[in-house]
């Protein structure tokens, strides 16, 4: 079921990092990602960028990006971190890839990229949205800033510690008056009766520090909350542009924010109490998080004995199964996403049948990674979109008192629910890839990588 690899630690020798942004915006005209119709590209908000940092302490290397896109596919990871570490020497293994889920990047693989592909292909002859070959674009972009990370090290010390933010991230599962489980119910619904499940408040804050100058060139931030804030048709980087430009006020505009996002896969930014006009903005969520990072940075904590290594464990989880009838039905089905003809929901399972059959195979390998940055502080990288409840046992269960765990590294698998939410069902249980249980497993594995560097 597991494979694991032998720990790697690195001496009491002095740590440096490196930095490097890269865009990878795509041109306009190309596909949108985020929801189950067609969305063309029509300008640009504020560009998408992929942000590396490289650690090196004695013989050991990390490197943890940050892309502005909704997921990575297995494939790009996959080739990156291969061509990455042929040039810079980093292990494969110890290279973190992590989607900040915004849905206003591009649409570039997957079932639906498929559907509507084929579509223009049987229309035109081509596909006028997909100009470019983006896939092969982002991993030559991906494996040059990891490179020109690689080539920035400096001596840096870091800082580190956790803050609470109340009233930007709320759970979207409801139980309705008809017994049922609503996901984004719509707001102000008389039929709602409760939340079904919690949030995640907390913040998770590391800060590198340039020795030689002695100021701030980075910030790792970690927060549990959808990047869906957007809603137009231009490329966004959604909410972490306005944290990263208010942080930039204080430390400078070559201030590089690093943000992972939290386990939100049940998440998002809506407050169903109140009427549209009241919901939250997105410059308002990235400032106001700014704004609490900044009150905790002078309260942060020094690491003064970093301690990098890096572990990690994958998983294979049974998926979810289908007959050929259900594939037939799904082909069929998926032509009509984004009409009114079929009901949402059969629109989603249709696209989650054609997912697993791009997969293949019986179930599906979740990598698990941890970084030990020091005796307190940890990073946990998973894969697809994590429920809030297993980020948080993850949390409270860790030997690290900062522990960082950031969803939708290297792959997009979907939804990875709990055991309890498959049973109560809804839209994220019918689109997610694996059969319950799968969760929970990821969690086991993420608390015996960091029990094992919480010892070592």
């Amino acid at each position: 079921m597991l494979k694991q690899d032998p720990p790697q630690t690195a001496g009491p020798s002095e740590l440096t990092a490196g930095l490097a942004v890269i865009d990878i915006t795509p041109p306009i005209g190309y596909r949108l990602s985020g929801y189950f119709n067609e969305r063309i590209s029509t300008g640009i908000k504020n560009p998408l960028k992929a942000k590396a940092l490289i650690l090196r302490q004695g013989a050991q290397q990390a490197a943890l990006v940050f892309c502005d896109i909704i997921g990575l596919s297995l494939d790009v990871s996959s080739q990156t971190r291969r061509q990455a570490s042929q040039i810079t020497g980093i292990p494969e293994e110890n290279i973190l890839l992590a989607a900040t889920h915004s849905h206003t990047g591009p649409l570039y693989c997957g079932a639906l990229r498929e559907h509507f592909h084929n579509q223009a292909l049987a229309e035109h002859g081509s596909d006028p949205c997909e100009q470019v070959d983006y896939p092969a674009e982002l991993v030559q972009k991906l494996v040059k800033v990891i490179t020109a990370a690689h080539e920035k090290l400096t001596p840096i010390r870091l800082t580190a510690g956790s803050a609470q933010q109340q009233g930007l991230s709320f759970n979207r599962r409801f139980h309705m008056k008809d017994g049922t489980i609503l996901f984004n119910p719509g707001l102000q619904n008389p039929d709602i009766v409760k939340t079904v499940g919690t949030t995640d408040p907390g913040i998770g804050i590391v800060f590198l520090t340039d020795v030689a100058k002695d100021k701030p060139i980075a910030g790792l931030i970690n927060f549990a909350l959808h990047l869906d804030t957007v809603g137009s048709t231009e490329y966004a980087a959604d909410y972490p542009f306005y944290l990263e430009r208010s942080l930039r006020e204080v430390h400078g505009d070559d201030f590089v924010l690093l943000f992972g996002n939290g386990t939100c896969g049940d998440l998002n930014h809506l407050d169903v109490t109140k009427p549209a006009e009241e919901c939250l903005k997105t410059e308002y969520i990235g400032t106001t998080l700014a704004e609490t990072v900044k009150a905790k940075y002078k309260s942060l904590s020094s690491i003064t004995q970093p301690a990098l290594a890096i572990r990690r464990e994958i998983v294979h989880v049974p998926i979810q199964k289908y007959t050929p009838e259900q594939l037939t039905w799904a082909r069929r089905t998926i032509k009509q996403v984004g009409s009114e003809e079929v009901p949402f929901l059969e629109q989603v399972e249709a696209y989650k049948i054609l997912e697993l059959e791009l997969r293949g195979g019986d179930t599906i390998p979740i990598e698990v990674q941890v970084f030990r940055l020091g005796p307190m502080v940890a990073v946990v990288a998973l894969p697809g979109e994590v429920f809030v409840d297993l980020g948080l046992a993850i949390k409270r269960a860790s030997p690290f008192p900062v522990t960082l765990v950031i969803e939708l590294c290297h792959d997009d698998l979907g939804y990875l629910p709990t055991q309890k939410a498959f049973a109560e069902g809804s839209y994220e249980t019918v689109n997610s890839r694996i059969a319950p249980g799968g969760g929970e497993l990821m969690v086991d594995a993420a608390l015996r990588l960091l029990n094992d560097l919480g010892l070592s």
